[in-house]
């Protein structure tokens, strides 16, 4: 199952594109998870003067943050909601190679296809998106089972927001940007 979302753009009596909002988008949903999860790892497993400990969480926030930005600046600017959900995407990156860093370091397994417990993890980390679903689990699992979901659901936001960016830059060459819309409502209004 793979969970596909789309975002359109709605130009209503005028040329603002949509409120800015990404709290019902699923990748911002799940990089909400990722950012509560790695806190959570980062405190429990990483001794407290290491500074990898500060670099994940700002990698995690960064992610989050950077959504939210570009989705808000996505109303007037398609330039910098694109670049925005691209610095977000490339946090969740520098984080992907921290936990790896962490299994790695350690001995510890990342998990493939071929371990006998990855499918299940995927496919409960592709049908649940919000933070309850995860905090539950976060004392019963161990840092290789947090660190292999936090994988799982940084690689499903990566293609995510790659399909939304891919979408983004259709919709922009079909529809331009908010000047191409600024001037169409314009000479709509003078034509009235």
């Amino acid at each position: 199952m793979i969970i596909v979302e789309f975002y359109v753009i709605i130009i209503m009596n005028g040329f603002l594109k949509g409120n800015g909002d990404c709290r019902n988008m699923y990748f911002y949903r799940k990089s909400m998870v990722i950012y509560d999860l790695t806190f959570y790892f980062a405190h429990k497993y990483l001794l407290k003067k290491d500074r990898t400990v500060d670099q994940m969480i700002q990698a995690a926030r960064s992610g989050k943050q950077n959504f939210v930005e570009g989705m808000a600046d996505g109303v007037t600017s398609s330039e910098m909601q694109i670049k925005l959900l691209n610095v977000g995407k490339s946090s969740l990156q520098e984080l992907r190679e921290d936990y790896e860093d962490y299994l790695r370091t350690r001995s510890l397994t990342i998990w493939t296809e071929s371990h006998p417990r990855y499918a299940k993890m995927l496919e409960y980390c592709k049908a649940h998106n919000d933070l309850g679903d995860y905090q539950l689990y976060f004392d019963k699992w161990n840092d290789e089972e947090l660190a292999n979901v936090a994988l799982s659901l940084i690689h499903q936001t990566d293609r995510m927001l790659q399909r939304f960016l891919q979408t983004l830059e259709k919709q922009f060459i079909e529809n331009g940007g908010i000047r191409e819309a600024m001037s169409k409502a314009r000479k709509s209004q003078m034509n009235k």
